[in-house]
């Protein structure tokens, strides 16, 4: 079961995805953002909110201290090492939740990352938690 931010409908949970407009940012009311982010656990959410509100030290301990980000081929370990990765590539940038599916131990978010200066793409962030924090994030391309 996983669940779908309205304005993503189209797509569904197994479908090819949304269409075209309606993947655009202006597609996604901010009632479609907050009801998908309202089902994020409290680890993932904490994650979200940081980027978007460019808080270092929000997105740092939304993590275990001996937590693993996978940013597509390469390992950061460590909340020091991962602070240190967001404050270079993450803070100034927007997510946008598009999806929630749960996995065990955590949750597969299918999002919309946009770099400072980007239009951004489609990600899949799979959230691992534990002790109430993100123990491992494994972020891909969708």
């Amino acid at each position: 079961m996983c669940t779908v931010v309205p304005a993503m409908a189209a797509g569904g949970c197994g479908g090819s995805g949304p269409t075209p407009a309606a993947s655009h940012p202006s597609a996604m009311s901010s009632t479609a953002r907050s009801d998908a982010a309202a089902d994020v656990a409290a680890p993932g959410r904490a994650y979200v909110d940081a980027v978007n509100k460019e808080d270092l030290t929000g997105l740092a301990e939304a993590f275990t201290t001996d937590a693993e980000i996978v940013d597509v081929s390469r390992s950061i370990r460590g909340r020091e090492a991962i602070r240190d990765w967001a404050a270079a590539e993450v803070i100034g940038g927007r997510l946008r939740i598009l999806r929630i599916t749960p996995m065990a131990g955590g949750q597969d978010l299918l999002v919309h990352w946009a770099p400072s200066g980007s239009d951004g793409w489609r990600a899949h962030y799979r959230f691992t938690y534990r002790d109430g924090a993100i123990a491992r994030a494994d972020l891909q391309y969708a």
